[in-house]
């Protein structure tokens, strides 16, 4: 199941499951699939699937909670290797690296591994859902890394909103190899509810809902914006999370035209790996490529997580300048020192009256509750 990074009534699938089957089988338990977002904490889960303390321990005493450890290997089985020309050829040639394929050893324990969770469209991807619970879901960082730098090579500008990509590919092909039977729960939510929910193999399920997320998640504008507001909701509680505030506006942003993620809760980089971005920075894809061997030893992931969230843009490494194609803004609980320090935009969230924005600006969009509606301009 997802992590509460993700809207959707979750507690409500939790329940419903239970509640079919809790009788009729020896255990079911649900796994959160954080990929490396941080553990929930008890509280959060208790709010996240809609329970209390006490009905934990009574009505679900036999129901294990689990979070996904991505960087315990303990926890961890290898189940098979992919190898570099493999790699290479999904990726068009784009990038040539093999990798050991490991995942959370828990789903063995049992007969059957259930997906139960939302589709929207994603940056790494293409679309979220489907096999991408396992991969990067309950994954170790090798299938990590490689799939969100092939994401970033391919850039999250081109990749958002589409179907079928090398990087869902490569995805599927991991997943080919968890030898245990294995069904999807997939659904689709609108404002909150619920539009729809596929039920059977990958393709039943997840293709039906990629279809549904297609209609209903991505709003098309006629133009352009010189200035675009992303109003992030508490649930993306680090900038980590927060950044979908920029990759689902990107694409109708003008060039040299802003982004500003407007989020004054938001006061962490990143909860798990805010060190290392500090350190790095947010750049353009190209900064990082055409320096490699300065940027090759840190966690790829992490290196896509910077390009996305800077977006396009390009880098000169003779004369050492960057020109990315927007300018991105943040309006946070992150200080202007932090913001300089890592390469991003700052302004202070209590300068700005969001109801007001799109009124005192020209040529400017207002997106409430961003982060899940992709924003497309018309025929590109």
């Amino acid at each position: 199941i997802p992590d509460d990074t993700r809207s959707g009534p979750t507690g409500l699938f939790f329940k419903t499951i239970y509640e079919l089957i809790g009788d009729r089988v020896e255990a079911v338990d649900f796994l959160i699939a954080l990929g490396t977002h941080q553990p929930m904490s008890e509280e959060r889960i208790h709010k996240h699937l809609s329970v209390n303390r006490e009905e934990l321990k009574t009505k679900y005493s036999d129901v294990n909670i689990l979070n996904h450890a991505w960087k315990d290997p303990d926890t961890l089985v290898e189940i098979g290797k992919v190898d570099s020309t493999t790699v290479e050829e999904l990726s068009h040639g784009l990038l040539s690296k093999g990798f050991s394929i490991r995942i959370n050893k828990k789903i063995f324990d049992y007969d059957r591994a259930i997906v139960c969770g939302p589709v929207f469209p994603h940056e790494v991807v293409g679309f979220s859902g489907g096999n991408k619970y396992f991969f990067p879901g309950i994954s170790g960082q090798e299938v990590i890394d490689v799939m969100h730098w092939l994401g970033a090579l391919i850039t999250s500008y081109k990749i958002i909103g589409t179907k079928d990509t090398p990087v869902r590919e490569l995805i599927n092909l991991v997943a080919s190899k968890i030898d245990m039977p294995t069904g999807f729960i997939t659904y689709v939510v609108q404002e909150e509810q619920v539009a729809g929910v596929f039920c059977g193999d990958h393709e039943e399920a997840w293709d039906k809902a990629v279809e549904l997320s297609s209609r209903l998640h991505v709003h098309y504008t006629k133009k352009r914006y010189e200035s675009v507001l992303s109003i992030m909701p508490e649930m993306y509680d680090d900038l980590w999370t927060g950044a979908k505030g920029m990759y689902k506006l990107e694409p109708v942003v003008a060039d040299g035209g802003e982004v500003i993620v407007y989020a004054p809760h938001i006061d962490a980089i990143s909860y798990t790996h805010g060190k290392i971005i500090k350190e790095i920075g947010y750049h353009v894809r190209d900064y990082f490529v055409k320096q490699w061997n300065d940027f090759k030893q840190y966690p790829w992931g992490i290196l896509a997580h910077s390009t996305h969230l800077k977006g396009m843009g390009s880098y000169d490494a003779e004369k050492g300048i960057e020109k990315p194609r927007i300018n991105v803004t943040l309006a946070t609980g992150i200080s202007k020192q932090v913001c300089d320090q890592i390469n991003l935009g700052y302004r202070d969230p209590n300068s700005l009256d969001p109801e007001k924005w799109a009124e005192q600006h020209e040529d400017s969009l207002v997106v409430p509750h961003a982060g899940e509606q992709l924003y497309r301009l018309e025929n590109e």
